[in-house]
């Protein structure tokens, strides 16, 4: 028998067999990589922990806290004086007073001598409203004043200053105003017309003469009346915090008057001084009832406190 066919045949089943392997082991191995690939592809790990990452930033910054601010301390208030917000108030006597900020200080109408002022610090500012000597006088002004301390008034009391003080003295006319600010003060003060309008009391404060004075300290607005009627200039103030009202016959007004007119302008807080003679209990009565938003402070002015 004849193998020869039979071993071709043989062999060539076996050479196709194997390409067929071959072939068949090549046509799989990309569907292995292709599974790879899409198993690494679809993976988001990188993405996620991204987002983990930005959200814990965002997290940090909204935990962050301002530090907390310190309260303002508030003034020390020696006996006999008054606290208006940070100026601190000494009622001296009748017309005299000390208003005193962390930074300055301001004497009004200073008489009775520099033992008065025993204890006070030393003004930057003397403020006198009229030449009477319940308002003015220069012994008293010379032993409590500093070489930079501004004097402020009238042209009646600049007459009466003597040469060496005139480069410290700052004229200011009713209707006028001037500003003293500094980088720690804001001080603006208006010379307030003052004046009596009844008939025989017109000797004695006339016209044009004395200065009343609205001081603006810090943005607070103080009003002097100085020796005066319910005069018109008085009754249309506007926007007055503090106001400090004189009363007393015969050289003023009643208490029924001063209280009419602190009634016209309400101010936020009203205190009688250079009472003397007067009641300003009554003053406080008639003002409680006739508006009671308007606070009255009643203070020692002569060294008896009067009910309050």
């Amino acid at each position: 028998m004849n193998r020869f066919p039979l071993i071709l045949t043989l062999s060539l089943m076996l050479i196709f067999g194997c390409k067929e392997i071959k072939e068949d082991a090549q046509t799989e191995e990309p569907e292995i990589i292709e599974e790879t690939e899409v198993e690494i592809d679809s993976t988001p790990v990188i993405v996620e922990d991204s987002e983990v990452i930005d959200n814990t930033e965002v997290e940090k910054k909204e935990t962050v806290t301002k530090p907390k601010t310190t309260p303002k301390p508030k003034p020390v208030v020696p006996d006999n004086a008054y606290a208006i917000d940070d100026i601190i108030l000494h009622p001296i006597n009748h017309a005299s007073m000390v208003l005193e900020t962390t930074t300055d200080v301001i004497y009004v109408d200073p008489v009775g001598g520099a033992s008065t002022y025993a204890g006070m610090r030393p003004p930057n500012f003397i403020i006198i409203t009229d030449i009477h000597g319940d308002h003015y006088n220069l012994e008293t002004i010379k032993g409590i004043m500093t070489k930079t301390t501004k004097i402020i008034g009238p042209r009646a009391i600049r007459d009466q200053i003597p040469a060496e003080l005139k480069n410290n003295f700052e004229l200011l006319f009713n209707g006028l105003s001037k500003s003293f600010s500094t980088s720690k003060l804001s001080l603006d003060i208006e010379g307030i017309p003052m004046y009596n309008l009844r008939e025989e009391a017109l000797q004695y404060h006339p016209k044009g003469r004395g200065n009343g004075y609205v001081l603006t300290i810090n943005g607070k607005r103080i009003y002097i009346s100085g020796d005066t009627e319910d005069i018109r200039e008085m009754r249309t103030l506007k926007n007055i915090d503090v106001a400090f009202i004189c009363m007393n016959l015969p050289y003023t007004m009643t208490e029924e008057q001063a209280a009419d007119a602190v009634l016209a302008f309400k101010p936020e807080m009203a205190i009688p001084y250079h009472y003397r003679g007067s009641d300003p209990k009554k003053f406080k009565s008639i003002v409680n009832n006739g508006d009671g938003n308007i606070k009255v402070v009643l203070l020692d002015w002569y060294g008896e406190k009067p009910d309050a």
